[in-house]
């Protein structure tokens, strides 16, 4: 009996995960390439760390852009590799390559929210997009997503901030795994019905890899000095816009850029950890939500290999496991079909689910002893 009741109760959150998939796929919409061409000066602000294999790519990519009005501003964040060099010879063929020096980190900040910072205070644009290095830009990129910025502001209230996941190439058993985690998490929790219809703050999300925001909006809460420490500022960017009156909003853009963020398990456990818990918040919401993934996204396939050596699978338990799975298998294709993700997502779904959730608690035990980092700088204020 218990059992049937945890399998009941696994399927409640098995079709309430997908039902809000499907829901947020109808919402998370491109951009109406109809939409009249904007001449806004963009100003595109890159934080780099030695990255003398990404920038180069990425910054020509950007220059390739069917949008005109760009200037591409690159922070070196102190690189000890090529990264200088490399700028210094793309700022010499386009004057539109603004190459920034490396001041001191301050105390208190992380170093890529003051890499954007000083981007921002040197940047001319009226919109700022933020982005990683390893990010690679399709010559529309820019033109998309200021239509995009036309299409979602239709309201009375401002909007000040939109973002977008960049198509995630995932090629490690590793990366397969974990980096498709994200559109699992964002596209069960996050009412993107909510998002448009309030200003709450905890209903918004945005992606680093590209958050596109009005000068006015980013002046108004103060730029990253607003959450200088934290290593999230796709969950802390929008919180802090909502909170200065500014709608916040998301489009697809798979088609408009693409990023591979990791190359192997170290990496990808590494860059995961080093933020999952901040995103999360709170100690409470990680128990609730380990207790729930466990029940509703792990139980079902244990449940299955139970009955199917004990030749229950035509029970009441043996449906309830084989619905839940199917909703499992529903969403994660559905996901991967709109995300041009591996297939094979759907069938390790539950090994997925577990991976992440003991990255989740990974990235606790590291807050709570001071030691998340990542390109050799610990998180300032962890304890």
């Amino acid at each position: 009996m218990i059992l049937t009741i945890a399998l009941a109760l696994a399927l409640l959150i098995s079709m309430g995960a997908l039902s809000m998939t499907v829901i947020n796929l109808r919402l998370y919409r491109r951009p109406d390439q109809s939409q009249r061409v904007s001449e806004a000066r963009v100003s595109v602000c890159i934080p780099a760390r030695n990255e003398a294999d990404n920038i180069e790519p990425c910054v020509r990519s950007l220059l390739a852009s069917t949008h005109a009005n760009i200037e591409v501003l690159v922070y070196d964040d102190q690189s000890t590799d090529a990264t200088p060099d490399i700028l210094d010879r793309l700022a010499a063929e386009d004057q539109r390559i603004r190459p920034l020096k490396a001041l001191p980190l301050p105390d208190g900040w992380n170093g890529k929210q003051h890499a954007c910072w000083r981007c921002a205070k040197e940047a001319t644009g009226n919109y700022f997009l933020f982005t990683d290095a390893d990010v690679r830009f399709n010559p529309g990129a820019i033109e998309q997503a200021m239509s995009a910025w036309q299409q979602l502001d239709d309201r009375d209230t401002p909007l000040g901030l939109i973002s977008t996941f960049p198509k995630q190439i995932v090629r490690s058993p590793a990366e397969i795994l974990l980096v498709p985690m994200i559109f699992f998490i964002l596209f069960s929790y996050l009412p993107m019905s909510r998002m448009r219809s309030t200003m709450d703050p905890s209903a918004s999300a945005a992606c680093g890899q590209f958050i596109l925001v009005s000068r006015d909006c980013y002046e108004a809460f103060g730029g990253h000095s607003a959450f200088a420490d934290t290593m999230h500022d796709g969950v802390k960017m929008p919180r802090e816009a909502r909170a200065s009156g500014y709608r916040t909003d998301l489009f697809d853009g798979t088609h408009l850029a693409a990023v591979r963020m990791y190359h192997d398990l170290a990496t990808t456990w590494k860059g995961f950890a080093k933020n999952a818990f901040e995103g999360l918040g709170s100690l409470g919401l990680l128990c609730f939500l380990t207790i729930m993934h466990l029940i509703g996204h792990v139980l079902p396939y244990v449940a299955f290999i139970t009955l199917l050596a004990l030749g229950r699978l035509g029970s009441v338990a043996g449906v309830l496991v084989l619905l839940a799975i199917s909703c499992h298998l529903a969403q994660r294709l559905l996901l991967a079909s709109r995300f041009r993700l591996p297939t094979l997502t759907a069938p390790l779904h539950p090994i997925g689910v577990l991976g992440m959730t003991l990255v989740q608690w990974d990235s606790f035990r590291l807050q709570r002893i001071g030691r998340r980092s990542w390109r050799g700088r610990t998180a300032p204020g962890a304890s």
